[in-house]
């Protein structure tokens, strides 16, 4: 009987320890030594972005044209729409989420869910004067983006941002170049 208590006990303390851990694990949405930009304006933000280049992951791998539109939800959170050509099935991919503020508003820290209650680190670490280039890493250095209002980003733009992704620790030598056509 006494066995079977303390299995009982060490089952609870082990189920409650593993939940602690997730909800300490969700809230982890920037990596260390990396600082999301302040003074961020969400309305200059929303709008179409082509992805430049990224690190390769599961979803993006193989697609070309790719696009993040940006617009904001009457609940204040924000609409993603993510597109792209996969051009080896000759198709379309799009997968829809949505976004939400991590702290405040004007802090570029966010957290972004395409599956249910799942979310992830996306935080905006560079961004001109204009909104018109941005460089957004995920929950950790294995996610990063380079993102421009064009097709295209000058090569000034492009040197700053490597820079600052290489100085926290990203292998920009892993970045894949998204064609954009």
């Amino acid at each position: 009987m006494k066995q079977k208590k303390y299995l009982i006990a060490a089952g609870a303390a082990l189920a409650t320890a593993g939940i602690a851990y997730f909800i300490l694990q969700a809230k982890k949405t920037i990596p260390a030594g990396v600082n999301a930009i302040t003074d961020f304006d969400k309305e200059k933000y929303m709008g179409r972005w082509y992805e430049i280049a990224r690190l390769d992951f599961y979803w993006e791998k193989g697609l070309q044209n790719v696009t993040a539109d940006y617009s904001l939800n009457t609940n204040g959170s924000i609409k993603v729409i993510n597109s792209g050509y996969d051009v080896k099935n000759n198709k379309w991919k799009t997968s829809e989420g949505k976004a939400k503020f991590v702290d405040d508003e004007t802090t570029g820290q966010l957290k972004v869910s395409f599956f249910g209650p799942f979310y992830s680190g996306y935080n905006i670490i560079a961004i001109d004067k204009e909104y018109k280039y941005a460089l957004v890493a995920g929950h950790n250095l294995n996610y990063l983006w380079l993102l421009s209002r064009e097709k295209t980003m000058p090569e000034n733009i492009t040197s700053e941002y490597l820079f600052i992704a290489q100085t926290a620790g990203v292998p920009i030598e892993d970045l894949v170049w998204t064609r954009q056509n």
